[in-house]
């Protein structure tokens, strides 16, 4: 069952907070913890709605006013958002990074041919020693004189 689904009648609801129904019809008409609602006009708590009952039995209990609570909520409701919306972004810039044709990076491959590597990433470099040598004893003589006359 989602934590978001209007499932709980008010009896139901008002037991599982610990609270009278009178207190959540009270809660609804402030917009403090607004339930869901039928095709007929009853009130359906969510799993969330009776958490946040419980929170403000408790904050209230400490002392704080109803509308620093409806506050609260309301801030606790817009972060609860911008955590949705960061993630759903974090999953776009992911994407697209992966997908985007103009920057990808080009590496040589091990026998000379272009390697295409998603961004971020590297390839392991060969630790291979390559000697050199002259083709012929008189191009290596040269060589060494500084000699380019053929």
């Amino acid at each position: 069952m989602d934590a978001d689904s209007p499932v709980f009648a008010i009896a139901v609801a008002a037991e599982l907070a610990g609270m009278h129904p009178q207190t959540l019809r009270q809660y609804d008409r402030i917009g403090l913890v607004v339930p869901g609602r039928t095709r007929g006009g009853s009130r359906r708590y969510s799993m969330r709605d009776i958490e946040q009952l419980r929170e403000v039995a408790q904050l209230s209990s400490e002392g704080m006013s109803l509308p620093a609570i409806a506050r609260l909520l309301d801030l606790e409701d817009e972060v609860r958002m911008l955590r949705r919306r960061v993630t759903e972004l974090e999953g776009e810039l992911r994407a697209e990074r992966e997908t985007r044709p103009g920057v990808r990076v080009f590496a040589a491959g091990a026998s000379g041919q272009v390697v295409t590597l998603p961004s971020g990433r590297r390839i392991r470099r060969s630790t291979e020693v390559v000697l050199w040598h002259p083709r012929h004893a008189a191009d290596a003589d040269r060589a060494a004189t500084g000699d380019t006359a053929q």
